[in-house]
């Protein structure tokens, strides 16, 4: 084996070694979801020596350096506060979600409007307007990290596949028998993922439209979705208060986690796919060993509804909206509530951490979203102005900017 060279992630942070092996050029990361700002780099540094043969002394000090770029990286925006820098009329209906592309350059809307819209996050301007769908336009993705096509999942049964820079309609995935209400691409880009109110899931071929498998076993809706890092494994959440872990290459049921007492709302895995998390209906978190496909912890702190869970780029940290008006911060690793987020006025509906894993973002129906200090649990900045509830929050990939959409049919760019 023989190293040519390294390449950085830093969210999670990690270190991916480029080789080439037997005439392949070939790839392995160092995930570090540990490092911190305070990390000893020396100590770290003697570990990766110690355990990949590849970094050998003569390139310690290039690993040195790249350790301290990390460091840097997670010290950037963490105390920053998100001024208002434009407000945009994106739609003359509700919006339903939005959402970044990689680098952050520019975002989705989706709307009861049934189009999407490509906007430029630095200036504002109106990229592209996705129009063809004859309803709500309600689950919207790109397919991140290339960030060159959009999915559209809408009430009129259909997920619709575009192109980022011609707003042209690839494909039309016809094949459900209700509303699509979440979909998601494969790490990968080569699979789009919809879950619908006709209780199925349904995997479909991104380079040729085909539906590749219809992932029946569920008897309610589907609600939420999920694919793992690797992009082998998908989770679904339903309505009958059951999560689904299903094999991606065979199509078949591996587990059906069974323990939530209410609709399932919101389902995710970590970074490194041993974990799912579930929110449910019945007031509760649950956390699942994704390979042994059981129950590892009950989180009953909310005193009404689960109505959106997360983990941190990491998987250390996990985030809970509730319709109580609170939300709250859990240690993956100690099951332990590290902090209570209190100050709204009415349900959070959304929450998601920035990528430094220091801040979480939640939307709520009082018509504000909330950025909140993780360890303290101290909400540090109001993003108020909105006249409605707001459906939907997010940070770009660089944690320097926030979106947020709301049913006044706007949505707010702050950076």
């Amino acid at each position: 084996m023989k190293l040519k060279r390294f390449l950085l992630r830093y969210y999670p942070p990690g270190i991916i070694l480029e080789y080439v092996k037997g005439g392949e050029i070939r790839t392995k990361s160092i995930d570090l979801l540990d490092l911190t700002p305070e990390t000893d780099t020396e100590e770290l540094l003697a570990e990766i020596r110690k355990s990949e043969p590849l970094v050998t002394w003569s390139r310690a000090e290039q690993v040195r350096q790249l350790l301290r770029t990390l460091q840097d990286k997670l010290r950037q925006h963490v105390e920053r506060s998100f001024p208002l820098f434009k407000v945009l009329q994106a739609h003359v209906l509700p919006l339903t979600n939005v959402a970044f592309n990689k680098s952050g350059s520019s975002f989705i809307t989706g709307s009861y409007d049934r189009t999407c819209k490509i906007w430029d996050t630095a200036s504002g301007e109106e990229l592209q307007s996705l129009e063809g769908h004859r309803n709500v336009v309600y689950a919207i993705a790109f397919n991140n990290p290339y960030g060159d096509k959009v999915a559209t999942g809408s009430f009129d049964k259909t997920c619709k596949l575009w192109s980022v820079e011609t707003g042209k309609c690839f494909h039309t995935f016809w094949g459900h028998m209700a509303e699509i209400v979440c979909l998601a691409f494969n790490p990968q880009s080569t699979l789009v993922a919809t879950g619908s109110m006709d209780t199925l899931a349904k995997l479909w071929d991104v380079q040729t439209g085909e539906e590749v498998a219809t992932l029946s076993g569920h008897s309610a809706e589907i609600i939420s979705l999920a694919f793992n890092t690797a992009g082998d494994r998908l989770v679904t959440g339903s309505f009958d208060r059951t999560v689904s872990l299903w094999d991606v290459p065979t199509g078949s049921c591996v587990h059906t986690l069974i323990g939530h007492r209410g609709e399932i709302s919101s389902v995710q895995f970590n970074w490194d796919c041993s974990l799912i998390v579930t929110g449910s209906m019945d007031r509760t978190c649950r956390v699942w060993d994704a390979p042994a496909g059981k129950c590892v912890f009950t989180f009953s702190d909310h005193e009404d509804e689960v109505l959106d869970v997360c983990f941190d780029c990491t998987g250390q940290l996990i985030a809970t909206a509730s319709a109580d008006g609170t939300a709250r911060v859990y240690s993956a690793a100690t099951n332990q509530c590290i902090a209570k987020l209190q100050g709204h006025e009415g349900e959070i509906s959304k929450v998601c951490f920035n990528p430094q894993g220091s801040r979480v973002l939640t939307a709520s129906v009082d018509k504000t979203a909330r950025l909140w200090d993780v360890r303290s649990g101290e909400c540090v900045q109001v993003l108020g102005g909105h006249t409605d509830e707001i459906f939907s929050c997010a940070f770009n990939y660089e944690g320097d900017a926030i979106i947020t959409g709301s049913k006044d049919n706007t949505c707010r760019i702050w950076r």
